[in-house]
């Protein structure tokens, strides 16, 4: 893991397309801003371990009930939402 050190208005580079900069520090909160292209996806990560999941046991059911996997994308979206 790299750790680095930046202030307000300052960035960090990955690759060629990506760049975060930090736009507020308030107590333990960062503020932080992506700019990176629209075929990456960015998900906070709590978001993303609970489309894992759902991914997993949309698989594990195997049974051909889509409902589930419907019902599964709809909360999904609520959360992406928040």
């Amino acid at each position: 893991m790299l750790i680095l050190s930046r202030k307000i208005d300052e960035k960090i580079k990955i690759g060629d397309e990506i760049t975060i900069t930090i736009i507020d520090v308030h107590g333990d909160q960062v503020k932080i801003g992506v700019e990176a292209p629209k075929n990456v996806k960015v998900f906070r990560q709590e978001v993303f371990d609970a489309i894992q999941t759902e991914n997993k046991a949309a698989v594990a059911s195997g049974d051909g009930d889509n409902q589930k996997a419907i019902n599964a994308v709809s909360a999904l979206s609520k959360l992406l939402r928040k």
